[in-house]
């Protein structure tokens, strides 16, 4: 119904924004995550994408700063037994980029830390996502275990196979991901902690 509202904010809470577009004030539930974006770059107009849903007991307008939380809040209501408001409570514990970590390296446990969200919930989420998630880029997903422009050396160990296919999710181009692996000893790190020092790498 709605795709953005833009306009004046003139109320800001944790978990609510209210614009003020050509005189009408929209009320919007918000994640922490976009409460910081606004916080951060609270300017005299703003834009917020929107979803609206429509409930038994009432409709609900949802504000989302960027298009990436917004894509990752519906998916998150796609999965069985998630409502908007635990997808908003997983989207105010992580930001979208973190999200799609989470899933595409199984961390359930940080995932499940989201109020309302508890272990079985978080390992729904992952079982459902991780191939969407995946599928998302397909054309970023292919060939990632020949060798880079770079001249980096093909990965062949699986775990630095599946930290690949991670960070082309994240955004990260082959070449940046194949110099960030390239001197990772991953033997005794787990696939979670390899993205990370990664993501480090590739950051400065």
């Amino acid at each position: 119904m709605y795709y953005y509202i833009r306009g004046k904010l003139v109320l800001l809470e944790p978990s609510m924004a209210v614009i003020d577009a050509a005189g009408v004030g929209y009320q919007l539930t918000i994640s922490q995550t976009t409460f910081a974006t606004l916080q951060q770059n609270r300017t005299e107009e703003v834009r917020l994408l929107t979803h609206y849903a429509v409930r038994e007991d009432g409709v609900e307008l949802f504000g989302f700063a960027t298009d990436m939380e917004l894509s990752s809040f519906r998916m998150l209501i796609s999965v069985s037994g998630v409502g908007p408001k635990a997808a908003m409570a997983v989207l105010s514990l992580l930001s979208p980029e973190r999200f799609a970590m989470a899933v595409c390296t199984e961390d359930r446990k940080t995932i499940a830390q989201a109020n309302g969200v508890g272990p079985k919930t978080a390992a729904r989420i992952v079982l459902e996502l991780k191939d969407k998630l995946m599928k998302e880029n397909p054309s970023q997903l292919t060939g990632l275990s020949q060798t880079g422009s770079t001249g980096a050396a093909p990965v062949h160990n699986s775990k630095l196979r599946d930290a690949q296919d991670t960070l082309k999710v994240l955004g990260f181009t082959q070449s940046e991901i194949l110099n960030a692996l390239k001197d990772i000893d991953s033997d005794k790190m787990e696939l979670q902690d390899i993205v990370k020092a990664a993501m480090k790498k590739m950051r400065g």
